[in-house]
């Protein structure tokens, strides 16, 4: 069995996209996953698979929420070998750990092209900082990601990608209780 962290992007926002957690976690369990949990009401999932593809675990659980939901959304499926790599790589780990409340890691589904990459990296915003990836955008903000231009909407529209947004404070719970579900 292998240790996922998946994302949904856009479910309970502003009222669009409602699931309840308790039937998410029912669904998923009926799909064959196991030691499913879920963080917060956003789409954050830890879970156990069979399957050692992450593509794999997102399309079944994409067709899983259309078929029980309704609805489409993107779904992210990430092992914990590749959760750790994406925070390891942080180029703001240097940085003062007070100041983690400013970064965002917007998770791309693929990799952008690269003369959209150097475009964007072209472009100034004052207290917004980025780097870029292969799957991940590391954003600093240091007004706050309400205010900030460079949101996940920004970044999928600059670079051409399907992507969800979370903050370090998420990421690092996430990773944490998908170390957790390794133990049981």
């Amino acid at each position: 069995m292998t240790n996922y962290i998946v994302l949904l992007r856009g479910i309970n926002v502003s009222g669009q996209k409602k699931i309840k957690m308790s039937q998410l976690q029912a669904m998923l369990e009926s799909l064959g996953f196991s030691a499913v949990s879920t963080y917060i009401q956003s789409g954050n999932i830890v879970l156990k698979s069979s399957a050692s593809i992450p593509n794999e675990v997102s399309q079944t659980i994409k067709r899983g929420i259309h078929q029980a939901f309704g609805f489409d959304v993107p779904v992210m499926a990430l092992t914990l070998a590749e959760m750790e790599e994406i925070l390891e790589q942080s180029p703001f780990r240097a940085l003062n750990e007070s100041e983690s409340k400013k970064w965002y890691y917007v998770l791309m589904h693929e990799t952008p092209k690269m003369d959209l990459i150097h475009s964007l990296l072209q472009e100034q915003f004052p207290n917004e900082r980025f780097m870029i990836a292969n799957s991940c955008v590391y954003l600093n903000c240091d007004q706050g990601y309400g205010k900030t231009k460079c949101d996940n909407n920004f970044f999928e529209k600059k670079l051409q990608v399907t992507a969800t947004t979370r903050n370090h404070r998420t990421m690092m719970k996430l990773l944490e209780m998908g170390k957790q579900i390794s133990e049981q």
